[in-house]
């Protein structure tokens, strides 16, 4: 993947100002207020992280820290587009995932990859994902695979729509306090269908964020 080095900017206090609409469950399934519609494309000036890491280069693809914990697995089960930005685009999809799950760990909103990944209404998404997961005192554990994804360029090249599949059937909400897993029985349930519009960051090389996400719920066509 290629590496990139971002530019520090205050995207954070930017998004703090966002109003978030709390999604309910006990788990990591979506439900109906994923359903996000009307974000504009704009761009928000991501931030970088201020401390070091000894985080491996692999983990920092932007100069950001998208690591998350052994027992929190995501995986991203699919084929790289030969477009070139479509490619990166969807890189920096995987990382916006990547980087909701590592606020949920963490237990903050407030994560420089959250800012670097995600703008507009992509950014209220991420935020509300794990600012809820944060009250009901969850995080995650297991495997959350993504498959079956397409890419589809706008005709001026500044966003790409990236969709997939998700199966969440191996991946349980943990309590935070107790450290129970709460496992569910396999369902219908457990696939979603993703479509997230990407757009291209104009002062980053070849950074995307992604600006909006449409989410179908108990997605057959996943299964």
């Amino acid at each position: 993947m290629k590496r990139r080095t971002l530019h520090a900017a205050a995207a954070l206090a930017a998004a703090s100002a966002l109003l978030l609409t709390a999604c309910g469950g006990e788990d990591d399934k979506s439900s109906d207020n994923d359903k996000i519609a009307g974000a504009d494309q704009g761009t928000t000036a991501p931030e970088t992280s201020a401390q070091p890491s000894k985080t491996p280069a692999a983990d920092r693809p932007d100069g950001v820290d998208v690591s998350l914990p052994e027992d929190m697995n995501l995986v991203f089960d699919w084929d790289r587009p030969e477009n070139e930005n479509e490619a990166a685009a969807m890189d920096d999809a995987a990382n916006y995932l990547r980087a909701i799950y590592r606020g949920v760990d963490k237990r903050t909103s407030q994560d420089a990859a959250v800012a670097s990944y995600s703008t507009g209404e992509g950014l209220t998404y991420a935020k509300t994902q794990i600012d809820s997961r944060i009250e009901g005192g969850w995080t995650a554990t297991g495997t959350r695979r993504h498959y079956q994804a397409t890419t589809r360029s706008a005709p001026n090249g500044n966003s790409v729509e990236v969709a997939f599949c998700v199966d969440s059937s191996k991946f349980y909400a943990k309590e935070v306090k107790t450290g129970k897993v709460l496992r569910t029985k396999p369902s219908i349930a457990d696939f979603d269908y993703f479509e997230i519009i990407m757009a291209k960051f104009p002062a980053g090389d070849g950074l995307w964020q992604a600006s909006k996400v449409f989410v179908e719920t108990k997605a057959e066509k996943c299964r």
